[in-house]
């Protein structure tokens, strides 16, 4: 752990004293997490992606100022994707503050083998079709099986690449041209994974994987 960051949250005491190991634990401890330090210490192989930079200019009594805002993703490529945009005059400073926000607002998703075509057992895939919006763009990501790729578009291929998806379909609606939009949308369907429940006694059809393995009949191992 870097000598320089000394926490001052709850959840970052927990991390630095070694009762946390995991960003999985962190995140199902409910605890806020707002030093984005949590995450470099518990996903060190961390990877970012900028996917959209937007140049604003406003005219102003001292004269013409330009104004950046970034999209940024990270994600470990296992299970761990997060989404974040930071603002500011000059676009170092604004990828920096979109990174923290994206560390920040990173989740854990599920994956499993949900398409009927495949049922290798692999979380190569989506567990099952999953939606999300943001503004007037809506996305429908569904399983698809092994050696079909990543079938969306370019952004939604970024971002579900860095999460640790390998196949998938996808279509959407609404303004696509929209990147920002478009992101939050892709970025809200994959939180969706992470809504199931699984009762006892109810066997699922293919495996749903989250760090820990669930068998079929729905107890984990």
């Amino acid at each position: 752990m870097s000598d320089e960051w000394i926490p001052k949250t709850q959840l970052g005491k927990l991390v630095a004293s070694g009762q946390i190991k995991t960003m999985g634990e962190a995140l199902r401890s409910k605890l806020p997490l707002k030093e984005y330090e949590i995450v470099d210490y518990l996903l060190p192989n961390l990877k970012d992606e900028v996917i959209d930079i937007k140049r604003a200019q406003r005219m102003t009594d001292s004269g013409r100022r330009m104004t950046y805002s970034i999209t940024v993703v990270v994600g470990n490529g296992d299970g761990y994707v997060g989404l974040g945009i930071g603002r500011s005059k000059e676009a170092a400073p604004a990828i920096k503050k979109a990174l923290i926000n994206a560390k920040l607002n990173i989740m854990e998703i599920r994956r499993g083998c949900g398409s009927w075509e495949c049922g290798c057992g692999r979380a190569h895939t989506l567990p099952f079709l999953v939606q999300g919006k943001s503004g007037s763009v809506r996305i429908t990501l569904k399983p698809a099986p092994r050696g079909v790729g990543l079938a969306v578009g370019d952004v939604a291929r970024t971002i579900l690449s860095i999460a640790g998806i390998e196949d998938a379909w996808g279509f959407a609606a609404g303004h696509t041209k929209t990147t920002v939009n478009y992101a939050l949308a892709v970025y809200n369907a994959l939180k969706e994974t992470s809504k199931v429940r699984i009762n006892p006694g109810i066997v699922l059809s293919t495996p749903i994987y989250s760090g820990s393995v669930v068998n079929v009949s729905g107890h984990k191992d």
